[in-house]
């Protein structure tokens, strides 16, 4: 795939224009997907699949278009050949772009992870599976093999990314028709750890045919394991770092950024692209340093692009065009994971949440449903487990005041987007035990 794209990048060069200029990103993938049903096959197949966004740049002016790539280099050159000429006759069409900024540098980055981090034989996967959970009702996808990016410009500037990744997404299912969601991913395969996980699923699904527990609306101390957490992340992730998201005020950290509010001095989220399964560079073309976010509860840098860097008189450090964290890190707490339920004494253990959305966005309010292997603890035994309820909280309130703890374990989450295209993006984070979650209904 590499020689793929040196030689796209070759043509698109030899292609130009006098007074032109272009950038070249590609994706790639070859990937194996598997679907279960009661803890067996139901469908198998491979996906192998390329594309290029090419960009010709000219007078101020920029125009793109995505180009399927078949594998065929004669054919491939033609489709980008056609691209180009499109673009140059929509080029004269166009406004000039006022916030059009170009990384101008010859920057190189290059990481092929491939060889250094093999994936396991599905034989060995599908076996283990049904060693462990051939009598489960479990209903899951795997996915797995190598993705590729890179990102080529007329400037000289050159990123090649290539990492192996899994991701096995499950569900077990208890005849009362409860579930326990839970999810095994990352770059290196080790059947012990997928083995501890599934067991740990397998316990927590005992624990769903105990009698149910009705809760009241009110405030529950809480422990959210970090599938729930990495829910909340999320949310802050739709612009909540953006540089233009708070420059116009549509930022759900803006009082954060503004020095209006704080966090936990617990709290330390970082934009970890270092190790990740994402690549080193944006699909702006610009290199990807990793970024300190917010550091002991105050914030402290925000994600800037070019466009927003030209916009607000920034300077840009390598953020995506959307601005969001494709590799967010939470550092890790004292709260060991032999002691969760003790240490949380009476109250909930959240296993997921679901559905969020901002009920209050300016003050950070979060809203969704407790789902899936959510219960009740007494004394730091498991009681039951809890009907899907409502939350609606603050997520000063969460990572602030009522924060107690975080875990010293952290888990790393891959993202399961398919769409289009298997996503790189991650986070790591771990469990929070807070002294207060509100229930709504």
């Amino acid at each position: 795939m590499l020689h793929a794209f040196e030689t796209l990048v070759g043509d698109v060069r030899a292609a130009l224009q006098a007074g032109e200029q272009f950038t070249l990103s590609y994706s790639a993938e070859q990937s194996q997907f598997v679907r279960f049903n009661h803890a067996k096959v139901r469908q198998a197949g491979e996906v192998s699949q390329a594309s290029a966004q090419l960009r010709l740049i000219r007078d101020g002016r920029q125009a793109e278009q995505q180009v399927t790539l078949s594998g065929d280099a004669q054919l491939d050159r033609q489709r980008l050949t056609d691209a180009l000429e499109q673009l140059r006759q929509t080029l004269p069409l166009l406004a000039v772009d006022p916030y059009l900024r170009l990384d101008e540098s010859a920057w190189h980055s290059h990481s092929q992870q491939q060889q250094q981090q093999p994936l396991p034989e599905l034989s060995e996967v599908l076996a283990l599976l049904d060693r462990e959970a051939g009598d489960l009702d479990l209903v899951g996808i795997y996915a797995a093999g190598p993705i590729c990016r890179g990102f080529a410009s007329s400037f000289g500037a050159f990123g090649w990314h290539q990492a192996n990744s899994f991701n096995f997404d499950w569900s077990l299912f208890h005849e009362n028709g409860e579930a326990v969601k839970a999810n095994y991913a990352g770059q290196l395969w080790s059947a012990d750890d997928f083995t501890a996980r599934l067991r740990q699923a397998r316990e927590q699904l005992g624990f769903l045919g105990l009698p149910a527990v009705t809760l009241k609306p009110g405030s529950y101390r809480a422990y959210l394991a970090p599938a729930a957490v990495d829910e909340i992340a999320g949310m802050l992730c739709w612009g909540g770092f953006s540089a233009q998201a708070l420059a116009t005020g549509n930022s759900a950290l803006q009082r954060l950024y503004n020095g209006d509010a704080r966090l936990s001095p617990l709290v330390s989220f970082t934009e970890q692209v270092s190790g990740s399964l994402s690549p080193a560079f944006s699909d702006e073309g610009s290199p990807r340093l990793d970024v300190p976010l917010i550091q002991h509860g105050a914030a402290l840098q925000r994600l800037i692009s070019a466009r927003s860097a030209a916009e607000f008189e920034l300077l840009a450090n390598g953020a995506d065009s959307y601005e969001s964290p494709c590799a967010l890190s939470l550092a890790p707490g004292g709260l060991a994971s032999g002691q969760i339920l003790e240490r949380l004494g009476t109250g909930l253990y959240i296993s997921n949440l679901w559905y969020l959305n901002y009920s209050d966005l300016p003050a950070a309010r979060m809203t969704g449903l407790t789902r899936f292997a959510t219960f009740w603890v007494e004394n730091g035994q498991i009681q039951g487990p809890v009907s899907t309820m409502r939350f609606d909280d603050s997520l000063y309130s969460l990572l602030g005041s009522q924060l107690e703890d975080l875990t010293e374990e952290r888990e790393m989450i891959l993202s399961t987007s398919t769409y289009g295209q298997r996503s790189t993006g991650s986070s790591h984070l771990p469990g929070a035990l807070v002294k207060g979650l509100t229930l709504t209904l």
